[in-house]
């Protein structure tokens, strides 16, 4: 079994505008040298990349006019590393502005670019010439996602038809140069399922899905189940016979499969919110991911693999793995498809490769690309760094593509779209899931603050087995308590959010503010780099003076100015000087939903009762949302990130400026907020005025401004 890989290229067209993830993601500045990107594809083990050499791209200014300058050398590095492309030169777009889905010499312009890339590479062996073409037809020319913005069922048919004879020309061009050029044709597959009312619905919706392939094999005749639809929706008989006799059957499928792919049909519209509402002439329903829906059977991927083996008979590859979540979800995913792949190959089953998509992740999916707002999902590496940075899920695919070994805690269980407690639009009762200690958990220190019970919340959520323990359980300024306790419990990783967090009171009991925060995390530092066990404990931006009018970086020299501070930058040293493979967060200003003592909810409820509220207006720093802090750390831990990090969420503000904030979102009056020079405000403890962070390691949490609208719409203050 082969690990192919595939860098996320779509350039679609919205209106006017081309959206090209190759320009977010910063691929086409990344292509060459020994530390670009297809060299650090290499170095994965990675031997075949399915890649782009886009029309769009390529023929900018007009049909006969190419500008290969990015191609060249992308395909000169190709052969340099000995790497095989498979190219693909639409993928979800319709093309150039002098085309577009709906023109009648689409298929034609377009094989003349497929000719012109052949004879430019005559080499390449291997092509995608376009991209699920089934999906970007309803996405086209069905739902007026994407250009050219139809809804109707003649526009999609219109468009599907051009995609496949415009496959076929290119191909037979292609093949004139290289005779022995392979086609892989992908498109997105999964099965549709749903309430008894919208049966025929369903049962359409199951033969449609095998168009892509159906006609290419030329199959689609008079006796076909989806014909009579196609010469319904504007198809002539005649155009149905042409792609019949010039069929162009596919060397491999190319199966994309999503967690989404399957979708849920049901006519109870109250279950869901109003932008799933649809439907056809007879009923209106809602269309959502099976998995989310609570009321759908959850469908294996290999049920899905093995359909389109028992209908075509012909070499799959699974040409797309990859899921929007948290970096368990992504790795679990991966090994459920690859465990599939190679029950289905021991079946029998002529199964070529799977294949590791989004490598380097992709941008503003969760709008389907009609919005840049820059929304991020991470993938093999994460682009946020200054280089891209490998995750956890590079050591699983490259340990696959070597044929070597990997293991990791989290993969001891299964993804949580098997676990119905988890699903979004569930019809059922969700219960509170049971911490599962039959695996190695991680242990959460500080049972009675902010941070531990939100790691134990979101690991929940995450179906990641955890300990919240007690000071009773474990004492971590006791060495024997901490040794006792790890014995005991056995976790594969530690995080450390205990502490003593009194910053005035830290001034009158130094010893005891020491103990905490020093001690404590010097001996969890010690134990755990005694027993391999990874730690992750957190420190402040009160290590820092001040003194600098931009954010703080993790290089950035600490100098305290009071105790509570000090006592966190010895910490760092500690244990960073215990345990290198620790991990130390700085952050700042915890805001979340999940408590009721941070500044914001204190804020916001004084407000409401018509309380004035003395802030201070010249001190200024990073809020930090603790969700998006939470959910961050465990991405970093499980990725085995180590050293000193900065997550906050990006953005600064002074506390007067975030009291405002709060003011407004609940139409409270804005002259209850007085603001104060710090030093008015008589705190015991120095502060330092400016303790805004940013990190150079990767600015991982989102916008300040996002997580503040989150937060309000969750919280739902009210007096």
């Amino acid at each position: 079994m082969k690990i192919w890989g595939g860098v996320e290229c779509t350039v679609n067209r919205v209106g006017e505008n081309f959206f090209d993830q190759c320009d977010k993601n910063g691929h086409k500045v990344r292509v060459e040298g020994a530390k670009g990107d297809l060299q650090r594809f290499a170095d994965l083990g990675i031997k075949t990349l399915r890649y782009p050499i886009l029309w769009e791209n390529t023929a900018q200014k007009a049909s006969d006019q190419y500008d290969w300058s990015t191609a060249d050398q992308a395909m000169a590095e190709f052969q340099r590393l000995g790497l095989e492309p498979i190219v693909g030169l639409l993928h979800h777009g319709s093309g150039p502005l002098h085309t577009d889905l709906l023109d009648p010499e689409f298929p034609e312009k377009f094989a003349a670019y497929a000719k012109a890339t052949a004879t430019r590479y005559p080499w390449v062996t291997s092509y995608t010439p376009i991209n699920e073409p089934l999906t970007t037809a309803r996405f086209s020319g069905l739902y007026g996602i994407w250009y050219p913005h139809e809804k109707n069922d003649k526009a999609f048919v219109r468009c599907l038809f051009n995609e496949i004879k415009a496959t076929i020309l290119a191909m037979r061009e292609i093949r004139k140069i290289n005779p022995n050029a392979k086609l892989i044709q992908t498109d997105d597959l999964g099965r549709a399922q749903g309430t008894k009312k919208l049966w025929s619905q369903i049962k359409f919706e199951n033969e449609r899905r095998w168009l892509t392939f159906d006609l290419l094999f030329g199959w689609v005749n008079s006796t076909h189940l989806m014909y009579s639809y196609l010469i319904k929706s504007g198809l002539t008989s005649e155009e149905l016979n042409w792609i019949e006799e010039n069929s162009c059957p596919p060397d491999i499928i190319g199966i994309n499969h999503y967690l989404l792919s399957n979708r849920f049909l049901d006519d109870e519209l109250h279950h869901y919110p109003q932008e799933y509402h649809g439907g056809n002439k007879h009923y209106a329903y809602a269309d959502v991911g099976a998995v989310d829906s609570g009321r759908a059977e959850m469908i294996p991927p290999i049920e899905i693999f093995r359909e389109a083996w028992d209908r075509y008979n012909t070499a799959i590859a699974i040409t797309e793995v990859h899921i929007n979540g948290h970096r368990e979800s992504q790795m679990r995913w991966f090994k459920e498809v690859w465990e599939a792949a190679n029950e289905l190959e021991r079946e029998g089953v002529n199964i070529q490769a799977i294949t590791a998509w989004s490598l380097l992740g992709s941008f503003d999916w969760n709008s389907l690309c009609t919005a840049s707002q820059g929304y991020y999902e991470s993938g093999v590496y994460d682009v946020r760094s200054p280089e891209p940075r490998p995750t956890a899920l590079s050591y699983l695919v490259s340990a696959l593509a070597k044929g070597s070994h990997f293991d990791h805690p989290v993969l001891e269980q299964k993804g949580w779209w098997w676990n119905r407690n988890n699903l979004t639009y569930a019809s059922v009762p969700k219960k509170v899931p049971s911490k599962n200690l039959n695996h190695r958990p991680i242990l959460i220190t500080g049972s009675t603050g902010t941070l531990g019970r939100a790691f134990a919340n979101i690991c929940n959520r995450r179906s990641l087995p955890y300990v919240l323990v007690t000071r009773q359980l474990m004492d971590i300024a006791d060495r024997n308590s901490v040794i006792k306790a790890l014995d005991d419990l056995r976790p594969w990783a530690v995080i450390n959010t205990a502490g003593y967090v009194k910053v005035d009171l830290a001034e009158a009991e130094p010893e005891k503010c020491l103990r905490e925060n020093t001690i404590g995390a010097e001996n969890l530092a010690i134990e755990t780099a005694n027993r391999g066990i990874r730690l992750v404990t957190y420190s402040t931006d009160y290590v820092f003076n001040g003194d600098v009018t931009s954010p703080y970086l993790e290089s950035h020299e600490t100098k305290p100015i009071n105790l509570y501070g000090k006592s966190k930058a010895d910490a760092e040293i500690k244990v960073l000087g215990a345990n290198p493979q620790a991990m130390v967060i700085r952050t700042s200003s915890f805001f979340g939903p999940w408590d009721e003592y941070n500044f914001l909810t204190q804020t916001t409820r004084k407000l409401l009762i018509g309380q004035t509220v003395e802030v201070a207006d010249n001190m200024t720093v990073s809020p930090t949302y603790v969700p998006d802090l939470a959910n961050a750390t465990l991405d970093l831990l499980i990725d085995s990130e180590y050293g000193i990090w900065h997550l906050v969420n990006e953005g600064q503000i002074s506390w007067s400026e975030l009291a405002l904030i709060a003011a407004d979102r609940v139409k409270a009056d804005r002259s209850l907020i007085i603001g104060r020079n710090a030093h008015e405000l008589k705190f015991q403890a120095p502060r330092p005025l400016y303790t805004a962070m940013r990190s150079e390691r990767g600015n991982i949490l989102s916008s300040l401004e996002g997580a503040l609208s989150r937060y309000f719409d969750e919280t739902k203050i009210s007096i």
